[in-house]
């Protein structure tokens, strides 16, 4: 009996030296290829010119590569300018939606008063809210407010939308935190900003990192709301700009592909640089016992 018991560790050890099922990883690489097709269709597609494009089709071997398409979307389609109204849009935005938010969650799980649970309820409650049901209210107050059509339209309206989401995250990322530690803080005579500062936020870096990348792409690839609260060429983000660039009967494909590939690359650059802590965030808490 013994010795059967000992024997099992060592195969499931062996069994995790030989690595995965041979099946299974080709299965995964079918399907991780086949996501793929897409993304360098476009590529390719990006490299070709016009006429060559219309000639040949879609899947067909290019027989002209040019970066002309990437030269013309930067500066004469207008995709600096687009891209430099999403960062203006989404860096606000971000930075006060997490900034509230991690003071909500620090109020939420330091504070013991009646009202806590009905304020995080009410938080929760909130994400059940489609969009749909929220265009009209908040157009009429964004020009209520003379709001409508300006950057602070969208600002606040993300910042405000997504707040109850990383209230909701960051509540439960902080009940994490020992409570003693917070306590022996105060005891030591730290006032509430800089056991906030001082702990509550460094404790919190794998979490606030994972909701600034979910948060960055949400809000930077958002295309609903920038129709809805924007009308002016110079203040629409990438996405409702690089829309612009379909016309009615006639669409240069190879130009807006460029320009949509351009605008891919802050999310990936906050993705890959932020990776770890979107990971160490994601994971937290799956390894205790």
């Amino acid at each position: 009996m013994s010795a059967a018991t000992a024997t099992q560790p060592h195969t499931r050890t062996r069994k995790l030296r030989r690595g995965p099922n041979p099946w299974v990883l080709a299965v995964v690489w079918f399907f991780a290829l086949l996501w793929l097709v897409p993304f360098v269709g476009a590529i390719i597609t990006s490299f070709r010119t016009f006429d060559d494009l219309n000639t040949r089709g879609f899947w067909s071997v290019p027989q002209e590569i040019t970066v002309n398409n990437y030269v013309r979307a930067w500066g004469q389609a207008g995709v600096s300018k687009y891209l430099l109204n999403s960062f203006k849009i989404t860096l606000p935005a971000l930075a006060i939606c997490v900034l509230f938010a991690s003071m909500c969650a620090y109020g939420l799980v330091r504070f013991r008063f009646r009202l806590a649970m009905p304020i995080y309820v009410m938080f929760v409650a909130g994400l059940m809210l489609p969009f749909q049901v929220l265009l009209l209210p908040v157009f009429f107050l964004a020009n209520k407010l003379h709001l409508y059509d300006t950057l602070w339209a969208l600002i606040l309206f993300h910042a405000a939308f997504q707040l109850g989401f990383c209230t909701f995250v960051l509540r439960n990322f902080m009940k994490t935190i020992p409570f003693s530690l917070f306590e022996s803080a105060l005891i030591d005579g730290a006032s509430e900003w800089t056991i906030f500062r001082r702990i509550a936020l460094p404790l919190l870096l794998p979490g606030l990192a994972a909701l600034a990348t979910l948060e960055f792409t949400w809000i930077f690839n958002d295309y609903l709301w920038a129709i809805v609260l924007l009308q002016s060429d110079e203040f629409k983000p990438i996405t409702t700009g690089l829309a612009n660039l379909r016309g009615q009967y006639v669409s240069d494909w190879p130009l807006m592909v460029a320009g949509s590939l351009i605008a891919t690359v802050p999310t990936l650059v906050v993705f890959f640089g932020l990776q770890r802590y979107f990971i160490d965030g994601l994971t937290v808490g799956a390894t205790k016992g």
